[in-house]
């Protein structure tokens, strides 16, 4: 055994036992070189999650209902300025149908995902919120749709919405500054994730793994505001290009540091939500699959409908964009069960105490 392997090992055990690192050992965890000791930190994180949550998978019914956006993200496949995209949004009466038919398939969660489009006002929003709770008063309401003002997080709130998923992408402000516009402000995301979590949502940020101009050190970042925020869900996945940005001479993110990243973050925060992504699962057939491995609990099949699955790109090759929801659901159901877990009809709440 070699020195280097030997300190590796002592680091993934040192996390293992205290959730925590010094800076430098961090790093030499996020930039090893793939190979053995990675299959340790991977059976480490698996058995963190099975103390916590045993072989549980809890599955969110994700509703994308508009892919209007008023920003102009550098990476993404529905920025404002992507003018080859057909535009749609869903009315009220399609998103409740798609809620109605994810119910009656065993979600118990829906996510409610679009672009940041001043159609959906306050109101409309928290007519959707209520209505969904109404019908389902046994479920969970996730929302993820960007940045908004203190009020209008608290009228969702009080509409019954249980859940707030807000990435961070980077929390190094001059990288977060080379993937965003001028317009769009760090400070400002920070402000909404900090008044997310003081309103009372369970609160899910997340990043990017291999997004243009970043590096291990910017990751490190990641993991320092993530200890900050403490957040109920992570929501990780490799960057993948889109044509139709100023991003597309790019390359992709990477699987292993994916994989990588999720066990450390199961080490770190044992309670976290933690997806494994459609992502994954677009940029290796068992993606999904693996994430659980690697210390994942969490699954976000696609409920909308099929029509408009194609045209919510914010990466290209998403998977799953031709299937109705049922196939989607049986075929997941078999992938998770062949992994070796389970995929349970629950809300899925944190689990924050064992």
């Amino acid at each position: 055994m070699d020195e280097n392997f030997r300190k590796l090992n002592s680091y993934i055990n040192d996390l293992a036992e205290r959730g925590d690192l010094t800076d430098e050992k961090f790093l030499a965890l996020i930039t090893m070189p793939d190979g053995e000791t990675d299959e340790i930190l991977q059976k480490k994180a698996d058995a963190v999650r099975r103390e916590r949550y045993g072989t549980d998978v809890y599955v969110r019914g994700l509703i994308e209902f508009t892919n209007f956006c008023k920003n102009n993200c550098y990476y993404c496949g529905i920025r404002r300025d992507n003018r080859a995209l057909q535009r749609y949004r869903l009315s009220k009466d399609d998103i409740l149908s798609c809620a109605a038919q994810g119910y009656d398939l065993g979600f118990r969660t829906f996510v409610l995902q679009g672009g940041e489009d001043a159609y959906y006002t306050d109101e409309r929003i928290c007519d959707i919120i209520s209505s969904i709770k109404n019908a389902h008063p046994d479920c969970a309401v996730t929302l993820s749709i960007g940045e908004k003002t203190r009020a209008s997080y608290q009228s969702f709130y009080d509409a019954g919405a249980d859940r707030y998923l807000l990435r961070h992408e980077t929390a190094d402000e001059v990288h977060y500054g080379r993937l965003h516009p001028a317009e769009m402000s760090f400070s400002n995301r920070m402000r909404c994730l900090f008044d997310l979590k003081e309103i009372g949502f369970q609160v899910g940020a997340g990043l990017m793994v291999g997004s243009p101009y970043q590096t291990a050190e910017n990751i490190l970042s990641d993991l320092r505001f993530l200890q900050k925020l403490n957040p109920d869900m992570i929501g990780i996945g490799p960057y993948l290009v889109h044509k139709d940005t100023p991003f597309q001479e790019q390359k992709n993110g990477s699987l292993t540091l994916t994989l990588r990243l999720l066990s450390i973050l199961r080490l770190m925060f044992p309670y976290v939500l933690l997806p494994a992504t459609t992502a994954l699962g677009t940029i290796h057939p068992n993606g999904r699959e693996m994430g659980l491995a690697h210390g994942a609990n969490v699954l976000m099949p696609n409920l909308s409908p099929v029509g408009v699955r194609k045209l919510y790109s914010l990466y290209e090759n998403k998977i799953c964009t031709g299937d109705e929801s049922a196939q989607c659901r049986n075929c997941l159901e078999q992938k998770v069960k062949s992994a070796g877990y389970k995929i349970v009809t629950d809300r899925g709440d944190v689990k924050r105490e064992p």
